[in-house]
């Protein structure tokens, strides 16, 4: 029953309504057009230069002029939209100001997040002491590594920060990052410089929303500090969701339940349904007569939903809900009757129109859809059931009609979420959330008391819990699948709509026909005897796969940056999910470095693995891992795997990589961990010309210990792909092997500039095509230059 309370305050008061508003389904049409226009902007590689907008407004203008309401509103919002890009990308940090120090002025904007290395923030500059003409933009996000100062919510600080440009991971079936920071208009990363000019100007007002947030989040912290659910609690009370573990995540997300613990529209609608709720009975008690009650309590239902909203920082998907309440809830202030879809319509076009890079959020779409797809439901219906049926069967439809955005989206459907919500909806969401808001307001009047209330809160929260964990072990709780393309995604949910007309219409089982092409879509291998290289984007770290018709290796895993985040997690598996493979044959890590063997164990944990091998097996938890030696070979469907190294004991941990060879009919491929100058003589020695490949994954990182002229003369690669993080510290690859490769006349791609390199058969049957997944699906707000200088920020991330 998702976002059902969201359904409830736009129907409950509607019914009430006697005046008309709107104007028809042209009106509905238009708002959508406009929206329409929006999502076309976001699709872009680039934007479109100031003249072209303002030839476009013309035309919109004249097309209204003609009466023509559709096209005019698709023109105007490909505009709003491109103009509202263009002024934010503006707010950018110049390329030369990237790795220098900078003194910055200014407040911490966010509600600090500590982690194993230090604290992140997001902090607004109000000024900037220097370097003289230096220009930053106004929001930032921060880590202040290895501190002992305590950073707080609302404070004002004088910093000394080193910045880079927005620059992520890119991969498919991946996190864009840059979209992530663009929507939240952070323009620039860094990191605090220690230094004795690092001050605390001012304390937090304790009257700004920011300083609320912090006190209570700190009160129910020192409450709940030995307990596993205070990352929970506090994420139901005020949206702070970082507390929240990787195994709690993985409950919600198995159980479909994670709509209830992030604060979204329902948690919203559910305060301002109360509050309206209240308010009408109040006035009603008190005899309002100068305004009408239904318009006071449409008033107190706006307000609690600003607060509650203030609560959570104002969040986005808090912003979304707001606005979205405040359009249901104007008709009855200005006694004008909505239907349910004008109403719908206008807060959809509102959002986007406030906040056009909503969207590309995959929670914009689940709140507006769920909402729309429960109105769907419980309008034009003749047979009513009685309301518990009723509310059980809403829930179970719900989950259908979003399954097909949730496959487009996350590549996963929990199959347990229609039990799991008609628990948690009514336990977690009706009844938990409102004690725990009454709890944390307790603590801020009265701390004795809120205490005790939040004690038995958090034994509400694990008694729920248990339920949660035990639908989230079934081996059927979660279907994952290869994310389909928009046109099936689109079809599914026809099909969703389609399959719950009302009864006594014919055709309801062809719903089932338009279902069938997202969930049998799966990603074509590659054929008989040629494979597919994907070297990852994985910061400064090395995970590849090779894929064969019917089988998966997956060499190397990136690295473990932290307790809740490492590269086999955020990068591996999701690329393994958007290409349909749901277990690895085998699994090579080359040695026992953090940046290659960081992600293996939750790849262990997450895919059946057939076999494993690495030259530290004792470091892999398989109970068949073995050591990579020279020699070892099979074929997998036409294409041949040869471990060519090690033979033996080596110098360092990194000459003991395992080097392998994947040879088809394209050619082959030479993956060659963190080989340096040592085991390339050796490598040279052994195999002379024999080492001769089509595509040389560059030993170590492109480091300057590695790529020899030698072992370079004797692979001659048609093309070298590096493993390298933005602004990495090393400043790999190192200028003097790029300037080696160059002279060899060997084409060089690195993951920072290209992100994931996916290297396949050329329909002409010549030598193999790289395709660098940045340049294809490259979107205005990607960084299009990066350099290779040394680090400013948060790493590679």
């Amino acid at each position: 029953m998702r976002l059902s309370a969201g359904a409830a305050i736009v129907r409950a008061p509607l019914g009430k309504l006697n005046a008309s508003a709107g104007s028809g389904r042209t009106g509905v049409s238009a708002l959508l057009a406009f929206v329409c226009g929006v999502i076309a902007v976001q699709t872009l590689a680039g934007l479109p230069s100031p003249i072209l907008l303002a030839g476009l407004a013309i035309t919109a203008l004249a097309l209204l002029l003609r009466r023509r309401i559709l096209p005019c509103a698709f023109l105007l919002g490909f505009v709003w939209a491109s103009a509202f890009a263009s002024v934010r990308l503006h707010d950018e940090l110049p390329r030369d100001l990237e790795g220098r120090d900078i003194t910055l002025e200014g407040t911490v904007a966010s509600l600090p997040e500590p982690n194993e290395r230090g604290v992140r923030f997001e902090f607004d500059v109000g000024r900037i002491i220097g370097p003289e003409g230096a220009r930053v933009p106004g929001h930032l996000r921060l880590t202040w590594y290895d501190t002992g100062r305590t950073v707080r919510a609302g404070e004002r600080w004088r910093l000394g920060v080193r910045l880079k440009r927005p620059h992520g991971m890119l991969n498919p079936g991946g996190m864009d990052y840059e979209l992530w920071l663009f929507s939240r208009n952070i323009r620039a990363l860094g990191y605090v410089r220690e230094s004795p000019g690092n001050v605390l100007l001012n304390p937090a007002n304790p009257w700004l929303p920011g300083a609320w947030r912090q006190q209570l989040s700190d009160r129910i912290h020192a409450t709940l500090a030995e307990s596993p659910f205070d990352g929970v609690i506090r994420a139901l009370v005020m949206g702070a969701e970082d507390a929240i573990t990787p195994g709690q995540w993985e409950v919600l997300r198995r159980t479909g339940t994670a709509h209830l613990i992030a604060i979204s529209g329902s948690h919203i609608s559910l305060i301002a349904l109360l509050a309206y709720s209240f308010a009408a009975r109040l006035a009603a008690l008190l005899q309002v007569m100068r305004w009408p009650p239904p318009a006071v309590a449409a008033v107190a239902a706006v307000a609690a939903a600003a607060a509650y909203s203030a609560l959570t920082g104002f969040a986005i998907p808090t912003q979304r809900a707001l606005i979205m309440i405040a359009i249901a809830v104007g008709g009855i202030i200005a006694q004008r009757h909505l239907r349910p879809a004008h109403t719908l319509a206008l807060a959809l076009a509102a959002v986007v129109l406030i906040d056009p890079p909503a969207v590309t959020s995959p929670g914009f779409w689940l709140s507006f859809l769920a909402v729309a797809f429960i109105l769907y439901l419980l309008t034009g219906r003749l047979h009513r059931p009685g309301l518990l049926r009723e509310l059980a069967w809403t829930n179970w439809a719900t989950s259908l009609g979003l399954a097909p955005v949730l496959l487009f989206f996350f590549g996963q459907i929990s199959l347990v979420s229609p039990l799991a919500n008609l628990f948690a909806v009514p336990v977690l969401g009706l009844a938990i959330t409102p004690l725990a808001l009454f709890s944390a307001l307790m603590l801020l009047i009265w701390a004795e008391a809120g205490a005790i209330l939040m004690e038995f809160t958090e034994r509400l929260v694990a008694w729920a819990w248990q339920a949660l964990e035990w639908l989230s072990g079934l081996s059927w709780a979660q279907w994952q699948h290869a994310a389909p393309p928009p046109p099936m995604a689109l079809l599914a949910a026809l099909g969703a709509a389609v399959l719950m007309i009302p009864r006594g219409i014919p055709g309801r089982w062809l719903g089932l026909f338009l279902l069938l092409p997202a969930a049998a879509h799966t990603p074509d291998p590659p054929p008989e005897g040629r494979y597919r290289l994907t070297l990852l984007d994985v910061g400064q770290a090395l995970a590849s796969v090779v894929e064969t018709h019917a089988h998966t290796l997956v060499f190397d895993t990136g690295a473990r940056l932290s307790d809740s985040f490492d590269m086999g997690a955020a990068v591996v598996e999701p690329y393994l999910r958007s290409r349909g493979i749901s277990a690895i044959d085998t699994l090579v890590v080359s040695h026992g470095d953090n940046d290659h063997i960081g992600g293996a164990a939750t790849l262990l944990r997450r895919f059946p693995v057939t076999a494993a091998l690495s030259s530290v097996p004792d470091k892999l938890a398989h109970p068949g891992a073995k050591a990579c030696r020279a020699g070892q070979s099979w074929e997998w469907d036409g294409v041949q795997f040869e471990m060519l190294w090690p033979d033996g004991p080596a110098d360092n941990d990194n000459d003991a990589s395992c080097v392998l060879r994947v040879s088809g009919l394209q050619g082959s491929a030479l993956l060659t961990g963190d080989i340096e100058r040592g085991a390339e003589s050796s490598l040279v020695a052994r195999y002379g010309a024999a080492l001769a490949s089509t595509v040389l994954v560059a030993p170590h990182h492109g480091s300057k210990t590695s790529s020899s002229p030698e072992f370079l003369g004797e692979a001659h690669p048609a093309l070298a792909l590096v493993s390298a993080g933005y602004r990495n510290r090393w400043g790999f690859p190192s200028p003097q092997v790029v300037e080696r490769y160059r002279r060899l006349g060997i084409p060089l791609l690195d993951t920072a500039s290209g992100g994931a390199l996916i290297v396949q058969s050329s329909d002409s049957g010549g030598d193999p095509e790289v395709q660098p997944y940045r340049w294809s699906y490259r979107r205005y707000w990607h960084d299009a230059t990066p350099t290779k200088e040394s680090p400013a920020g948060e790493g590679s991330r």
